[in-house]
């Protein structure tokens, strides 16, 4: 009988490389592992790109907004300006008016001039540059 079990023990197939086994076994175990989470993850990162593409349009439409109001903001500024400039050019018109003028000289006791004096003033003479050549060429510019 002890002839028959060696024989069964040996006819068992033998692994033949035990260490390409033991890593087989071992990605079997991580593959598993990772594919207890896989439906998980595909759904975080599904979630998550739909978060990023909501978060980039409401992102978008904030700046679209304030630009709004910033344009707005203008709007009502300018207008504002125009309104002064309006005032200020009627408050120019009243200021240099000849009614305005009139009296004010009225009151300082100011007339027209009764003669009138014509001065004329004669030219300087140019002094003539050592350097001729540069006067004839800077007379055709």
């Amino acid at each position: 009988m002890a002839m028959a079990q060696l024989k069964s023990v040996e006819e068992r197939p033998r692994i033949r490389n035990p260490r390409s086994a033991r890593t087989a076994t071992q990605s079997r175990i991580v593959k598993s592992k990772r594919a207890r989470y896989d439906g998980i993850i595909r759904i975080v990162t599904g979630l998550s790109i739909i978060l990023i593409a909501l978060m980039s349009y409401i992102a978008q439409l904030s700046n679209t907004t304030s630009l709004s109001y910033a344009v707005e903001r203008a709007h009502r500024q300018r207008d504002a300006l125009q309104e002064q400039t309006a005032r200020l050019d009627d408050r120019i018109a009243q200021a240099t008016s000849e009614e305005r003028l009139a009296a004010i000289a009225a009151k300082l006791h100011m007339t027209d001039p009764q003669t009138f004096a014509v001065v004329r003033l004669e030219p300087q003479p140019v002094a003539e540059s050592k350097f001729r050549l540069f006067d004839t060429i800077a007379a055709w510019f």
